[in-house]
């Protein structure tokens, strides 16, 4: 799952690049141990609430690839008919009811999602995928606020990856202490190497247990790097020399090649991976060549969903 995040986020960097893909893509190529490692420990009839990088967890929730690709490109074969383009992906059958690129918009958005599922008496779990910009926000400490309060099966991971558009965390934070909010608003919180898939699925594992027995909400603080810009498949290197050190540092921590070394010391051979990739990268170039021989919207259809429809009127 990791390699199809990584492989899938390559080319739409290279489509943009060429300048075939219009809508703003936010990469997350360097993070892909977090969704791939949280959506590990969760059932189909689970939710996920994203922002706007959130191509990883639109796949590892199970969303269809050709659907997405297509999104991206605008078309009507889309997984939202071409309206919301990277930004804006949705997949209800898997538990995806929509990724919004507000700032910390889907945390609420979870919590009303555990609310319903206690109210309904099911022991459905949702997640809330926010990065750690999303913690100087208000949303944040009230979401965290009212899960605890009424003990709601919500599991809140922050992909902390140290930046805000281009400002890093200690040019907003007097400290860095994002997992403290946890116990200021009564609920668990446990910091962990985003890098480190097995550590995230088992960390994933426990809170998604937790949650879904009644023992309430969870907060993950799960520490990352993106290699590539805030927007688009640039590496924003000119943001300074600290941010090319820092690249280079966690580049090195590469969590597919973690996740490599891990297997091939316990036998997989490096056959399988070659094949594996050989696999992904023929399924990203069908989506793509899906993408592109899919049809625009219908200039009909521009006004709808738009406007509330009433018929005789």
């Amino acid at each position: 799952m990791m390699l199809r995040i990584r492989v899938f986020e390559e080319m739409v960097g290279a489509l943009v690049t060429a300048n075939e893909i219009r809508t703003p893509c936010h990469l997350s190529i360097g993070q892909e141990a977090i969704p791939a490692g949280i959506c590990a420990a969760l059932r189909q009839d689970d939710s996920v609430w994203g922002g706007h990088r959130s191509h990883g967890h639109y796949l590892a929730k199970g969303g269809d690839l050709n659907a997405m690709m297509a999104e991206i490109f605008g078309k009507a074969t889309g997984c939202a008919q071409g309206r919301g383009g990277s930004m804006h992906l949705v997949a209800p059958a898997q538990g995806i009811f929509g990724t919004v690129p507000l700032v910390a918009a889907t945390i609420p958005m979870a919590v009303g999602a555990a609310l319903s599922a206690k109210l309904r008496g099911t022991d459905q779990v949702a997640v809330a995928f926010f990065g750690d910009g999303a913690t100087d926000e208000g949303h944040f400490h009230e979401s965290l606020n009212l899960a605890a309060l009424y003990n709601l099966p919500v599991v809140f991971v922050c992909e902390n990856n140290f930046y805000s558009t281009h400002l890093t965390l200690k040019e907003r934070r007097v400290k860095d202490n994002i997992v403290e909010s946890a116990a200021l608003h009564g609920l668990k919180g446990v910091v962990l190497d985003g890098n480190d898939v097995t550590s995230v699925y088992q960390a994933a594992q426990e809170a998604v247990r937790r949650a879904r027995s009644g023992a309430g909400p969870t907060l993950l603080e799960c520490r990352t790097y993106r290699w590539r810009g805030h927007v688009g498949p640039a590496a924003d290197l000119e943001v300074g020399e600290e941010r090319r050190r820092e690249l280079d540092e966690w580049q090195r921590r590469d969590p597919i090649a973690q996740c490599r070394e891990l297997l091939s010391a316990r036998g997989v051979s490096s056959d399988l991976f070659d094949c594996l990739e050989a696999d992904i990268r023929a399924e990203v170039d069908d989506a793509v060549r899906f993408a592109r021989q899919s049809p625009g919207p219908d200039e009909s259809e521009l006004l709808h969903h738009v406007y509330v429809s009433r018929r005789g009127v």
